[in-house]
């Protein structure tokens, strides 16, 4: 049976009807119903104060965790294929936190602030995905790519609970690599890698370096699974200067197609426009962004003709084998309220003190002399930096600053405190400087949640 769709608006056009998400209360209502969407590039308008309508559907419907495959396409050439080096790279990358909420401010005039999320239940979603990922996969390896040498708690909390769930697939080689480190490998030895892991803004920058791996954006494609509501995309944006030309290679769209052929268990389907595709390629027929320059690229309807005429042949070179169709039915929960991801906790939270960011332009030693007016006998000043790095109560004359500190307030012994004694100490500290953001200063038990200053 040939499936149907449901054509909804979203995009560009939706923005300027004065929908501010992108997308009109019938198109998610429909979306919601279906649980899948299957999404073309959409421009989100530049300039006027609105969210990429590509996030704010990834995130709406929780779509935790984005699958980007890159594979070596014969008739596609590339440094590694001349190489005769063969990639299989599956990326995974969570899809909803990390510096993606958008949470931005401007503290002063000159420094501007963005919040970044990594939550365990967030990230225990991705990761469990990705471990199944690499068992259907029959990977030999699963890695996470991380910037915990520097980024301790929030990266530190994602490669914590990678290893965690490790332990439930001791058949997978699960190991980590700094991300930095990570892109230095792929570019030089891409077939030393299987399946990776990685949290967001890392994950978008490290799939797109695999796409430029396997010939380029054109051949990248991805799903945003959620456990309602899934999403089939390209990598690739839109591209307003070949708009309605017919010139666009579509392989990257048809391959995310595939991907939702598979996802909802018509398998057979899957496999033979894929073969056919596979076959197109080999055979040297092109768009003209890739392929052999001596030969006549094609337009995009004569592509899509070619893998048509195409259908039921094999290509030479890894074709897929014949998979008989499964039955997955895709099931909305019914919902009575937005669900709530919450762990147990390993003991109680405290409250030891809270940081203080404050506007000011004065040397560090004037700005502790004002606060520690403020102390009340309930709280020290124990630190005070400025991007991070300690300026008082020792520092370097070399280290430059701004205009906006982070000055540190613990409990003079080391005991609790309350949020309402904190308050009490904002309060204080406000008759000499503008309080522009405050975080408390928590543990849990005797473990401290909070980093230390560079050089403190």
């Amino acid at each position: 049976m040939p499936l149907q769709y449901e054509v909804v608006e979203m995009g560009r056009w939706v923005f300027d009807k004065g929908f501010s998400n992108g997308m009109t209360p019938e198109a998610q209502q429909t979306i919601e119903s279906l649980g899948i969407l299957f999404k073309g590039p959409m421009e989100t308008p530049k300039g006027k104060g609105v969210k990429s309508v590509n996030v704010t559907a990834r995130k709406t419907w929780n779509t935790y965790a984005n699958k980007r495959s890159f594979q070596t396409l014969h008739g596609v050439n590339t440094v590694f294929s001349q190489a005769n080096i063969p990639i299989d790279l599956t990326i995974i990358r969570e899809n909803i936190e990390d510096t993606y909420g958008g949470i931005e401010h401007m503290l002063t005039h000159d420094v501007a602030l963005c919040r970044r999320f990594i939550t365990r239940p967030g990230s225990r979603q991705v990761l469990r995905y990705a471990f199944e990922v690499a068992k259907q996969k029959g990977a030999r390896r699963i890695t996470c790519g991380h910037k915990a040498n520097i980024m301790k708690i929030t990266d530190g909390l994602f490669l914590e609970e990678f290893y965690n769930i490790a332990k439930e697939y001791p058949e997978l080689k699960a190991d980590d690599v700094i991300v930095d480190d990570l892109c230095m490998k792929l570019v030089t030895r891409p077939d030393l890698f299987d399946v990776v892991v990685l949290t967001n803004l890392q994950g978008d920058i490290v799939s797109d370096l695999c796409a430029g791996l396997v010939g380029g954006l054109g051949f990248a494609p991805s799903a945003n699974i959620g456990d309602d509501i899934s999403i089939f995309e390209a990598v690739h944006g839109t591209a307003p200067d070949i708009a309605g030309k017919n010139i666009a290679n579509p392989t990257a769209l048809l391959l995310s197609g595939i991907g939702m052929l598979r996802h909802l268990g018509l398998l057979e389907q899957a496999v033979t426009i894929e073969n056919a595709l596979l076959y197109t390629l080999e055979s040297g027929i092109h768009t003209g962004d890739f392929g052999d320059k001596s030969t006549p690229s094609v337009n995009t309807t004569e592509f899509a003709n070619a893998i048509i005429s195409n259908f039921g042949k094999l290509p030479a070179n890894n074709p897929r084998p014949t998979q008989t169709n499964a039955p997955v039915t895709i099931t909305m929960r019914k919902l009575d309220g937005n669900p709530m991801l919450e762990t147990a906790a390993e003991a109680a939270l405290s409250i030891r003190g809270a940081d203080l960011f404050i506007a000011s332009n004065e040397q560090p030693n004037i700005v502790a002399e004002k606060l520690q007016q403020h102390l009340g006998g309930i709280f020290k000043l124990v630190t005070i930096s400025n991007r991070g790095t300690q300026v008082w109560p020792k520092g370097s004359i070399y280290t430059n600053l701004i205009n906006q500190y982070r000055v540190r307030f613990e409990t003079a012994d080391a005991s609790n405190t309350t949020q309402q004694e904190i308050i009490n100490l904002m309060q204080r500290v406000s008759a000499d400087f503008i309080i522009c953001s405050s975080e408390l200063l928590n543990y849990m038990g005797d473990k401290a949640l909070y980093s230390l200053a560079q050089g403190q």
